[in-house]
């Protein structure tokens, strides 16, 4: 069948091309994560090792158990006198007052306080005391009295005797205590000594000087 065309029919019009399709095209933008510089981890490392450390260091500084200290509150001379015959010996008595303190904060059981006294590093004598127990960071005083009746003195007689003629005789006292420190479950053995220099006046019946340190 022919169409009006091809007869020279005028077409009144033309149909029209289809609609275009509309697309949409969104563009995005690349997006970035932001990531925390590498110093900032670094500081944070560090504030936490310093911090771990101060508080081991802490832990440690508390619970490690050190020696009790140990020193002469008081020391009174009772009597001295000096025989010369048939041998040179003297009668002497001390009467001492010593102060033991507790550090650590855990409580301390001590067996006994020991005292000696001795002439030119030469042992004479020495009295020894019960024991006790002191409370965490408490202290105590312990009295003590050490008497020597007709001590000879054999091998520094010639010191003993220019002593006598200057007036002054030193004496060397040392106390000491040993014990145990109550740790949560465990007993740490602990120990603490004091070393004085007295010095005697024979005419006064007193101790003109005395130095102590601990050791």
């Amino acid at each position: 069948m022919a169409s009006k065309q091809e007869y020279g029919i005028p077409v009144p019009y033309a149909p029209l091309p289809p609609s275009p399709t509309t697309q949409t095209v969104v563009v995005l933008t690349p997006y970035f994560r932001h990531r925390r510089p590498s110093f900032l981890r670094h500081l944070r490392c560090c504030f936490l090792f310093s911090a771990a450390i101060l508080l081991l260091s802490a832990a440690v500084f508390f619970l490690f158990p050190s020696d009790p200290d140990i020193s002469l509150s008081r020391i009174r001379l009772n009597h001295i006198r000096v025989r010369d015959s048939p041998k040179v010996a003297f009668d002497l008595s001390f009467s001492l007052t010593i102060k033991v303190r507790n550090r650590d904060f855990f409580s301390l059981d001590y067996d006994s306080l020991v005292v000696s006294v001795g002439y030119r590093d030469r042992e004479l004598g020495l009295v020894k005391s019960r024991g006790g127990h002191l409370r965490a960071r408490d202290s105590s005083y312990i009295d003590a009295t050490l008497d020597l009746d007709g001590l000879e003195v054999v091998h520094d007689v010639i010191y003993l005797i220019r002593d006598l003629a200057k007036g002054v005789i030193p004496f060397d006292t040392i106390a000491w205590i040993k014990g145990d420190l109550g740790l949560l479950f465990f007993r740490v053995p602990i120990q603490g000594k004091v070393s004085c220099e007295v010095y005697v006046n024979v005419n006064s019946q007193t101790i003109s000087h005395q130095d102590c340190r601990p050791e």
